[in-house]
């Protein structure tokens, strides 16, 4: 399936985006690393920041390809499209939304449910998605990438 095809399901809607969003999508994610890394923090609320940076950072390559998830399983769907956004494979996919259902249980249903290692994880996959989008975008749609 393509993102077309994804749009004719409606689990995308067009979207033109702006060198003004990505920026904002892309300052949200230098935020979120930056305070996942914070000291003292507990492991459910690092990976819980770190999965915000890795979102919005999917979210910005989805926008850049002219599109935004629709709002039902809006996070599954921009994390599916990394498959066709930045070329990602299934297996890489499949890590980050194991971390996103990881998280739904830290933020919604219990404490604790998170290891220093996994939000160490998290961490390191949402700071590499970060330098893939940014490589993918400067290569693909340098317009939207403000100098």
């Amino acid at each position: 399936m393509s993102l077309r095809d994804w749009l004719r399901n409606s689990w995308l809607t067009e979207h033109e985006t702006s060198p003004e969003e990505i920026a904002a999508l892309l300052a949200i994610v230098e935020r979120d690393l930056a305070n996942a890394a914070i000291a003292g923090l507990s492991a459910d609320w690092k990976l819980n920041i770190a999965y915000n940076a890795a979102l919005q950072a999917a979210t910005a390559a989805l926008a850049a390809s002219g599109y935004r998830a629709a709002r039902e399983q809006h996070h599954y769907r921009t994390i599916q499209s990394l498959v066709h956004t930045l070329g990602w494979k299934a297996a890489r996919v499949n890590q980050l939304d194991r971390f996103r259902k990881k998280r739904n249980i830290g933020g919604y249903e219990a404490a604790g449910v998170v290891s220093d290692r996994e939000a160490a994880e998290m961490l390191e996959l949402a700071a590499r998605l970060r330098d893939e989008v940014l490589a993918w975008l400067n290569a693909s749609h340098p317009e939207l990438v403000k100098r």
